[in-house]
């Protein structure tokens, strides 16, 4: 393999497996006398538990609940707030209170149905509003504040000659991965083995520890092949690992959980609600003097990952944008609603969608083409962050942009569209463009001081190559990305690397699959481990060597001041959407989707270009189609029909291009590229409908109904 041969495509390593459905997932799964769980769920959304009255339940039949918890009765992450069985209070609808177990699972439904519980019921927090009308009294899972000093803000205020206060909402949005959540607990007198669908095994691991007060060798964690997660089988699946796991020690049997979509959808973390108040002062000429933000995050009745989601949104509140003395205050609060968690993006999309949405209405009170206005205010290589670090890497942005914009004819466009919209009464044409970026890795000192991953490379006798590092590969193409660093390195034919599922009893701790850090993070200690290797080969021996992660010299991060250098490195990426909105009907119809994007270095160009693909669908849906809504603490979706993603029908060709920028940090100059496709999608979908109708919009999904709504407003204005 040589250097010119490292970004082009291979087969992926799941490949036959995949394509034949040969592979077995965690619902293949059979084991001699295994049994089924389900789960008994809260009613209501917030009240105290008076009593549980069980049917008979017939041989082979027990209950699992709080009683059987020999350790901690919480999943242990951030906070210790979340119950693995609830049996005291409960905090949501849906919020698991027992297990039923059995061999048949027609029958544990039934006997489920049959339980009748009494609760209390208080007054709960349903909506996100109610909780920021709250927040003084109680319920905030974390908080931050940083920036400018609101004393000159407020000086600079004063002299201003123009305010502009714009608050802006997004919605719940839901993952919808392929394979629904599964796990498998397998007990046997050394250990308590639990295999299933999962992104982060040494989460599972240590949530496992914890309620089972057990030693670290007396568990054991395997993903099986997982059927997509972007995020949902981050924190999540902790909780069914505790449930499984409890109930194996219980029966001394295989114990499986499987959820069907409906509990999937009710059950399982979801994207955080946000809402956005920004504030900006302007001169005379439109130039932005300062400017301030204060969001609230949904985080659902525990804290989960919510505080870190926080921190992120916090962090790019002000987009790509070089905004003059800018503050910005955050809030994750609690309702007693569905826990919110991790998600593709991780509070960015959020952001994002707020901070185009703001400096695309400014540009068009201020008559200014909204590309043009926001070029003036991109940061540049050397250019401070709003936490006082610094982007230290050149930045293309400016560059992308304006290729992108003579790609697509963008003036010619604009000027055609306006003389179609002139001239057609019921359809108009738009053009729409966002731009963003993707911190890389882990905010602030989190490799450093939490994650500190090892990775580990086995040779055998044979001269194979074995990697034996803790993430995981959930369609994104770890396996085959890691598989091609290594043998790269090595010089060796990538058939010769093997890269096994992991298992928490042969690989160390090379932290979670998450952050965009995979590549980035753990490709370059795989890199730095094989040249190690390299150095150490010995033909038909035995060898192993370990890589610890090493923090790279930034600006210190001060998290209780929220200064420093944030990220290590960032990807970057434009946008451009051009559509047509039925104004009879309020349905939109994407034509033509453009993406430039600034990875770094692609490992696989064909992997790159399917997370670019699936990544912008997911983004674009988010901006338009996907609704998901709670009334009174319940998810009223129920199934995939009801929620809408997109179809083939909705998903245009996607015509994208990367950028060589190479990272030194990075295996071969690579950088974070998972999270950063999918960040664009919505604020360029609702930037090109509001071209269209020139309408403004403060939230998304901008879907049929509120295009309508805003329509007959229009109508009545006019």
């Amino acid at each position: 393999m040589h250097a010119k041969d490292l970004s082009s495509s291979v087969k992926k390593k799941d490949h036959d497996g995949k394509v034949s459905g040969q592979l077995a997932y965690i619902g293949d799964v059979k084991q001699a006398s295994m049994l089924h769980g389900v789960l008994y769920r809260s009613p209501v959304a917030y009240g105290k538990v008076r009593s549980i009255q069980l049917p008979q339940l017939p041989d082979g039949y027990v209950k699992i609940g709080a009683e059987h918890i020999s350790g901690a009765n919480f999943v242990k992450l951030l906070h210790k707030d979340q119950p693995i069985f609830a049996d005291e209070w409960v905090n949501y609808i849906g919020e698991p209170m027992f297990m039923l177990v059995g061999p048949m699972l027609d029958v544990l439904h039934r006997l489920i149905d049959e339980v009748v519980v009494d609760i209390e019921e208080h007054q709960a927090i349903y909506t996100l509003e109610e909780a920021i009308r709250q927040k003084d009294q109680t319920g905030v899972f974390a908080s931050h504040e940083f920036g400018e000093s609101l004393e000159v803000i407020q000086a600079i205020e004063a002299s201003a000659h123009q305010i502009i206060e714009e608050e802006y909402e997004t919605g719940y949005q839901e993952h919808v991965y392929l394979e629904n959540q599964g796990m498998l607990g397998i007990y046997n007198d050394q250990e308590i083995l639990v295999q299933g669908s999962m992104q982060c095994l040494y989460y599972v691991k240590n949530a496992l520890i914890s309620a089972l007060a057990c030693e670290d060798d007396e568990v054991r964690v395997i993903q099986s092949p997982t059927g997509g997660g972007f995020g949902g089988k981050e924190d999540f699946p902790s909780m069914m690992a505790c449930h499984v796991g409890i109930a194996a020690k219980v029966v001394q049997k295989p114990v499986m959980l499987l959820f069907d979509r409906t509990e999937d959808f009710a059950a399982t973390t979801k994207r955080h609600p946000a809402k956005f108040r920004y504030r900006t002062a302007l001169d005379e000429q439109g130039t932005i003097l300062c400017m301030t933000v204060e969001l609230f995050l949904n985080g659902g009745a525990n804290a989960g990952l919510s505080p870190v989601v926080l921190q992120r949104c916090l962090l790019n509140s002000a987009g790509v944008y070089n905004i003059p003395h800018f503050h910005a205050k955050g809030y994750a609060l609690k309702t007693n609603t569905v826990p919110n968690g991790a998600f593709r993006g991780f509070g960015a999309p959020q952001s994002f969608a707020a901070i185009e949405s703001v400096m695309g209405h400014m540009s068009r009170k201020l008559n200014i083409d909204p590309i043009s206005y926001k070029r003036n205010y991109l940061v540049k290589q050397g250019d401070p962050t709003i936490t006082g670090g610094r982007f230290k890497d050149p930045v293309l942005m400016d560059d992308i942009i304006k290729d992108l914009m003579l790609a697509v004819d963008y003036e010619k466009k604009r000027e055609a569209f306006d003389r179609f919209n002139g001239q057609n009464q019921r359809f108009k044409k738009g053009i729409g463009a966002s731009f963003f970026l993707h911190g890389c890795g882990f905010t602030g000192s989190g490799e450093r001081d939490h994650i500190r991953a090892t990775v580990r490379l086995a040779k055998t006798e044979s001269d194979q190559v074995l990697i034996k590092i803790s993430n995981s590969d959930m369609g994104q193409g770890a396996i085959t990305a890691m598989s091609k660093i290594v043998a790269h390195v090595l010089g060796l034919p990538y058939e010769d690397i093997s890269f096994p599922y992991p298992d928490t009893k042969e690989v160390p701790d090379s932290g979670p699959t998450v952050a965009s850090r995979t590549t980035m993070i753990v490709g370059k200690l795989l890199e730095r481990a094989a040249s190690k290797l390299k150095t150490q080969w010995q033909i038909g021996l035995s060898q192993e060597v370990v890589e610890h992660y090493v923090h790279e010299e930034m600006i210190p991060w001060d998290e209780s001041k929220f200064t420093g250098d944030a990220y290590p490195a960032y990807s970057w990426g434009v946008n451009i959407v051009e559509l047509e909105v039925d104004t009879l009907t309020g349905n939109v119809k994407v034509e033509k989707v453009y993406g430039s994007f600034d990875i770094g270095k692609a490992i696989d160009e064909q992997i790159v270009k399917g997370q670019i693909d699936g990544g912008m669908a997911q983004g674009l849906a988010y901006g338009y189609i996907e609704k998901m809504t709670s009334k009174l603490g319940k998810i009223e979706q129920k199934s995939i029909s009801d929620y809408g993603p997109p179809t083939a029908m909705d998903v245009v060709r996607i015509e994208s291009k990367l950028y060589d920028n190479p990272y030194a940090g990075g295996p071969y100059g690579a950088k974070g590229v998972g999270e950063l496709p999918l960040t664009g999608g919505a604020p360029a979908v609702q930037a090109a409908i509001e071209d269209a109708l020139q309408i403004d919009f403060h939230r998304i999904p901008v879907t049929p109904e509120l295009i309508m709504d805003s329509l007959t407003k229009k109508g009545d204005c006019d």
